[in-house]
Order: C-alpha cells, then structure tokens, then sequence
C-alpha cells in the first residue's frame, strides 16, 4: 500500500475516523492493529523482521531496567555498610552487564539490518530491504541506548513498545523520533482538535502537491540525464534537476507523515526546515533529515569523541598540534559518523564518497573560519543583503554537486562527469532540442516551473514571516478558497504516467 495512492487515502481516513470514534483508552490498540496491517500489506515476509526488532529491545530494555533497579535497591539497603569503592564497584558491575545487554541487541539487529542492505545492494541473498526497517530500527536502538544511559524508562507493555516501533506514518521515511517524546502521545489517545485536524489535512495536501506535481514529474528527466551522453551543461542539469526532485519528494513525503499525526492529535518532530536557504554545510545539515543528524549525532558522534581513546589523543595531539590537535579528535569523530552516515544510505562506494565529501568540506569550513572572519571584516561582505543571498546560492551549488552521487555507484563514473563541467562548454543543449528529450513535454516544463515557483513562494515566506497555515487561519474564506484550488492542481496537475507508481519515494531505497 503506497502513502500517495487511492487505496492508502481510504486506509488513513477509515483510521482517523474510528480512532475519533472509539473510546481514548483503546486508541492506542486501534493505532497498532493498524499498523501492522499497514506492514503486512507491504509484505508479510518481512513481518518477523518487525517482531525480531521489537521482541529484542523489549527484553534487552527489561532485562537493564531490572539490573538498575537491584543496583538501587542494593545501595539503598546498604548504603551505611557500604564504603564508596565498594558501591563504586557495584555500579561498575551493574555497568559492565547492561553494556553487554546492550551490545548484543546492537549486534543482532545492525548485523540484520547489514545484511539485508547487502543483499538489497549486491544481491548475495534472497533478502531484500524489508520495509522500513531502517527507520524502525534505528528509533528502536535509540530507544534502547537510551535505557543504558538512564535518560529513559523501559516500557512495560511489549505492545505499547511495538505500536512505538511499527507506527505506520513513519515506517517510509521517517523521522526518527524519541520513545520519551512519541510514545506518551501514541498511548494518549487526545480529543478532537479542530484546528490540528485542519492543519494536518493542509499539510497531506501539500505534501502531495510536492511530490505528484513536481517530484515526480521530473523524476523522468533525472533517469535520462543519468545517462553517458550528458556531459557539461547536461551534467550540471542533472545536479539541478535532482535537487528539485529530491527536495520535493523527501519534504513531500515528509508533510504526508507529520499532517496526518497531526489530524491525529500526535506531534512529530520536523525533518526538513528549508534547507536550501542554509548559507553554510553546518547550517544545511541542521535543516535536511534532521532527525537522521541527531540520530546520528546523539548515538554515534557524541559516544566516539568522549570515549577514551579519543580523550587520550586529545590530551597527544593538543601538546603537538596545538589547537589543530585539540580539535584532532572531534574531527575524528565526524569521519567515523559521516562514515556511518553514508553506509546507511547504501553498501556501494558512492554512498561512502557521499558521506565523506560532506565531513570534508564541513572540516575545512571549520579550519578556515577564522579566514573567512578576517576575509568578511575587512570587505564588510556580511553587512551586504547581496552578500546572504550569494552565500544560499554558493551552498546550493555545492550539495548539488556532493548529492548527485548517489545515482553513480561506479564513483570513477562521477569524477568523469564533474570534470567534464570544466572541460565540456555545450551551453547549446539549453536551446538545440536536448531539452524535449527528457520526458517531458512543454506542458510539463510549464508545470513544473509553476510548481517550484510556487513551493519557493511558499518556502521564502515561512522563512521570512512564519507559518503560511497560522496567517491563513484567521482568514477561513481565503483557506478554503486555497486548500479546493490545490486540490485541483494536484488533481489536474499530478503525473499519473503508464506504470506510474505512485508510492515510490527516493527513501525507500534506503
């Protein structure tokens, strides 16, 4: 069942209304069995995939909140006889048995979720990529660290915990959420919210708005430009046309998600906060994939640069590098998580240049700060309104030359193809056809060009004033007058193309 067909629309509005209907205490079972008929439809296969995921955290969970609390209620009854080596030690055990739990929940589901992108990437095995199992799995074993680090209570109901795992919104694309932020809202079961359900059903429309009429639209044009013969100016359409179509689809797919939690009365954090308007790498990542970043930056970021060895090559470096030195292990840090990064994407090498094209540029920004300080102090760039929007556009260019390797597996094939934007001047395949030989017919042209002009409006307003949806709500007449005209567009304007599927968004992939 695809977020974006018929079929799904009928599922989500068979959902909000019996959740609405049934008493508040039992939601949270109807949000389950709707979940997990979600998953099946998507297979029943990968079923135990889920299960396997959820089953290992509840008791790993269990198994580490039951050895705290004998730690506590040990120290508790013997906290006048113990010395403090001795309840040191204790917690050192106590420590040491949790961190071997842990590990070995960790091992058993990224050793899964590795070989199922393995066998999905290089077909060794009949495995597949089970369906959401990135998403569900990396919020489960947050989940689970979390419990180590004491920063979280495990759940006691093993079917709470797998509505956690399993909600269905989230199983495509995320985002990843936190157990202490989602799950007390998955078991609520809160009231009627006339204006969240509103805003909710706005932001369906939207997200659909972005991905039928504009992402995948030009998906056809992306597909052909891939091609050998589009070297030069046909490369650098392809870097251009990707950052539309990703942007679109992501954020698309994005909006369906959190708008129909929220016509549900359940908050997700947002995902994407329009990146493209980031004048940094810094400032980009903290606006694209959100959740994955602090995913990311909480559970494998943070635990590398405070972990031992890095605080005793901190302590080496900082007497011979200097300040290089002190920063020598954050830098670390970053290649080992932006490693990571790029792995969970895909297991080919292009996934891996991806992530570590992205730590590169974000280090050498970071050294050459102080640089850039000197450089716009004394020309007073920063103080020039041009200046902003010369820096948007500088970053733009740059992750769009950074993420179209993720169509080039074969990475020799990349470099050949960024080289030929120095060495390939054919400005000529702007006018000479080239252009009606993508897929896409003039009419098409015409809507995808209203269709970015219209989500850049939208994005340069919330930028600039805020929420377009809050304005719009004290101005019913108008609301409505918008939400039937995109309604039509969407309609009207969607690609419903032979063999068009319209549930193929680009995160599946991963």
């Amino acid at each position: 069942m695809q977020i974006t067909s018929i079929s799904y629309l009928l599922f989500a509005a068979a959902v909000l209304l019996g959740y609405f209907l049934l008493p508040k205490k039992v939601r949270w079972m109807y949000l389950l069995a709707s979940s997990l008929f979600f998953y099946l439809m998507a297979g029943v296969e990968y079923l135990g995939f889920l299960v396997l995921t959820v089953l290992s955290t509840y008791v790993g969970g269990r198994l580490m909140e039951r050895n705290l609390s004998k730690q506590e209620r040990y120290l508790a009854e013997n906290k006048d006889s113990l010395s403090r080596e001795e309840k040191k030690a204790c917690k050192n055990r106590i420590k040491i048995k949790n961190r071997l739990i842990l590990a070995a929940i960790l091992v058993l589901n990224f050793g899964i979720l590795g070989a199922c992108k393995l066998g999905n990437d290089y077909s060794l095995w009949m495995l597949g990529l089970p369906f959401g199992i990135s998403f569900y799995m990396f919020q489960s074993m947050g989940y689970l660290v979390d419990i180590y680090r004491g920063t979280d209570k495990a759940e006691r109901n093993f079917f709470k915990l797998a509505l956690f795992a399993s909600y269905f919104p989230q199983l495509i694309q995320g985002p990843i959420s936190k157990h202490s932020v989602l799950a007390p809202q998955l078991t609520a079961g809160k009231g009627f919210d006339g204006k969240a359900f509103s805003f909710g059903i706005q932001r369906m429309l939207w997200g659909f708005f972005k991905k039928l009429v504009i992402a995948d639209r030009i998906a056809a044009a992306v597909v052909i430009l891939r091609g050998p013969e589009y070297t030069g100016v046909g490369f650098f359409l392809l870097t251009l046309f990707y950052a539309v179509q990703i942007y679109a689809d992501f954020t698309g797919g994005i909006d369906m998600v959190i708008g129909l939690s929220q016509a549900l009365g359940i908050t997700l954090p947002e995902n994407f906060v329009r990146p493209y308007f980031s004048k940094n790498i810094a400032e980009y990542w903290r606006r694209w994939h959100i959740s994955l970043g602090e995913w990311m930056k909480s559970y494998i970021f943070y635990p590398i640069s405070v972990s031992s060895p890095m605080l005793k090559l901190s302590k080496a470096a900082r007497t011979k590098l200097g300040n290089f030195g002190k920063r020598l292990p954050v830098y670390a840090a970053s290649v080992a998580t932006w490693a990571v990064t790029g792995i969970w994407h895909g297991l080919t090498p292009n996934f891996l240049l991806w992530g570590m094209m992205n730590c590169f540029v974000i280090v050498v920004s970071e050294e050459l700060n102080p640089l850039y300080e000197k450089f716009h102090n004394r020309l007073g760039f920063k103080e020039k309104k041009w200046y902003g929007g010369f820096e948007i556009l500088r970053m733009f260019l740059l992750m769009n030359l950074i993420r179209v390797v993720d169509w080039f597996p074969d990475v020799g094939q990349y470099f050949s193809r960024m080289g030929s934007l120095f060495t390939t001047f054919n400005f000529h395949v702007l006018w000479d056809g080239t252009l009606m030989k993508l897929g896409l017919t003039a009419l098409d042209y015409g809507i995808l060009a209203f269709g970015i002009a219209t989500m850049f409006s939208v994005s340069l307003f919330e930028e600039t004033k805020g929420s377009i949806r809050e304005r719009l709500y004290t101005r019913p007449v108008l609301r409505y007058a918008l939400f039937v005209a995109l309604l039509l567009i969407v309609l009207l304007m969607g690609s419903y193309g032979i063999g068009y599927d319209a549930g193929n968004f680009i995160y599946n992939r991963f």
